[in-house]
């Protein structure tokens, strides 16, 4: 049973939605462990085929709930490490689940909200939603969302909006690729649904390897070509004759629907 997270799972699809809407889905250290909890458990799950995460209410996330805040300012410099771990054991557990997520942006994120969307596969957001990474106006930076934002964005984009703190709007976030589709809020949920639909088609394992695809390139740097393609074509060799790869390989060559998508 969760307080601030509400799950619903219906034909393969879970809608995780953040539940504080009077306090904009800031997070707080009960929503850090629900999230976290959540997305961890959907890794076991074989029914659940693609995750849309949104939040409820106008916001989409607010980041950090300021008597979260208040708390860490009188705790050790230990304990608000310990604190900070947990919250990117959150981003990791969004980041690292093995199905395709799609973020649907209905309103404003700032700072950790802004790290979620960076965890997402797909994200579609509503065209008057606002964006940033507000921490330096804190006298803190954006640290444990770093990696995730700035494989996002890139090095440029997070130097600026990370040292100037800055607002922008949806097109603007869709311009440095943190958001991959504005819509306008009566046609939000048909382009999330649009979306959805096109995941689906994927093989289910293919899609948990393909994440993991991303993550493995985006870490050849430094590695030679012989390397790398050692890597790859061990992987795709595997996939190939693994269950669903036969399943797949021989539904298209004789014109029919593979299973998964029955």
């Amino acid at each position: 049973m969760t307080q601030f997270l509400e799950s619903q799972i219906e034909n393969g699809v879970a809608t995780v939605r953040l539940n504080r809407p009077d306090l904009h889905n800031a997070f707080n250290a009960q929503l850090i462990a629900e999230l976290t909890d959540t997305f961890n458990s959907l890794n076991d799950s074989r029914d659940i085929r693609v995750v849309v995460l949104t939040g409820a209410g106008k916001s989409f996330s607010a980041g950090a709930d300021l008597n979260w805040m208040r708390a860490m300012i009188d705790a050790s410099e230990a304990e608000n490490r310990e604190d900070s771990l947990r919250l990117a054991a959150m981003f990791r557990a969004i980041n690292n689940v093995n199905k395709p997520v799609i973020a649907r942006v209905n309103g404003h994120a700032f700072g950790g909200g802004v790290g979620m969307i960076a965890c997402a596969d797909m994200v579609i957001a509503v065209e008057n939603a606002k964006f940033g990474l507000s921490e330096v106006k804190l006298g803190l930076i954006p640290a444990t969302i770093a990696p995730l934002v700035q494989a996002k964005i890139g090095q440029s984009h997070m130097r600026r909006y990370a040292i100037s703190g800055e607002t922008f709007g949806a097109e603007q976030a869709r311009h440095i690729g943190l958001v991959h589709e504005v819509a306008g809020s009566d046609e939000l949920d048909e382009i999330v649904s649009r979306h959805v639909s096109l995941f689906r088609q994927a093989g289910p394992v293919a899609a948990a390897e393909c994440k993991q695809l991303v993550r493995t390139v985006a870490g050849f740097a430094g590695q030679n070509d012989t390397e790398q393609d050692t890597v790859t074509a061990a992987w795709i060799a595997r996939l190939r004759v693994s269950e669903e790869g036969q399943q797949g390989l021989r539904a298209f060559l004789e014109k029919q629907e593979p299973g998964w998508r029955s």
